[in-house]
């Protein structure tokens, strides 16, 4: 029985680092070659990768947007349509193929934001977070579940059962406050409760670019 644990344990191991060097290798591939030797050794790439820390959860983020954190920059990675039809609250669009340009490196360049990266799921997200950490920028996270997640969560919470646990409603009472902080109406709270404060839509954040030094060739002799 222990031996069967263990060899489904390292089964699922396997399979994640397999997972991360798909990314990586994909991701790698729209770094520019004079860019390639830049960034972090692969040894501490992957130790980020496989850190749990780089995550953050869709109950998390609302919670840091409600309160108005100003440390907060949500990045869509998703191209302009799925991003215009739907997104997070505050959120900017840098699609996946856009991210590397050169317009958009103040924004990474910095650690005055908390970069929350976010996409359908996890699966462009990963690739953007690859690719910025790579080149040694720091403060990234990834929206776990990406909008699937956000949308099943904090926009339509499902409701527990009553059998459920005390903390399971508590986060049920949060998720549906927070649903209505975004926009979502529940009928049955009309009439018994104050509206929710209408959700402002954010101020690009004003970024100071970081210009790179150019290289001084050296003098000619004599």
């Amino acid at each position: 029985m222990y031996n069967r644990k263990l060899a489904k344990l390292l089964s699922h191991s396997y399979k994640i680092l397999a997972v991360i060097l798909l990314l990586l290798a994909g991701g790698l591939l729209l770094i520019p070659q004079y860019e390639q030797h830049e960034g972090i050794d692969p040894d501490s790439l992957l130790a980020n990768a496989i850190s749990p820390e780089r995550y953050i959860s869709s109950d998390e983020l609302a919670h840091k947007i409600i309160s108005e954190d100003p440390s907060v920059l949500v990045i869509d990675v998703r191209d302009s349509a799925r991003f215009n039809a739907y997104s997070i609250p505050g959120a900017m669009n840098i699609p996946l193929r856009e991210i590397l340009k050169e317009e958009n490196e103040a924004y990474f360049s910095t650690n005055a934001f908390e970069i929350v990266l976010c996409s359908d799921d996890n699966f462009y997200a990963d690739q953007a977070w690859i690719l910025l950490n790579r080149l040694g920028n720091k403060n990234l996270r990834v929206l776990e579940g990406g909008m699937q997640s956000w949308f099943n969560s904090v926009i339509n919470p499902p409701v527990p059962e009553e059998s459920m646990s005390a903390s399971a409603h508590e986060l049920y009472s949060f998720r549906k406050s927070a649903s209505m902080y975004f926009g979502v109406a529940y009928p049955d709270e009309i009439e018994s409760a104050p509206p929710p404060p209408p959700v402002r839509s954010a101020k690009p954040k004003v970024v100071t670019p970081v210009k790179k030094k150019k290289k001084k060739m050296p003098e000619g002799g004599c």
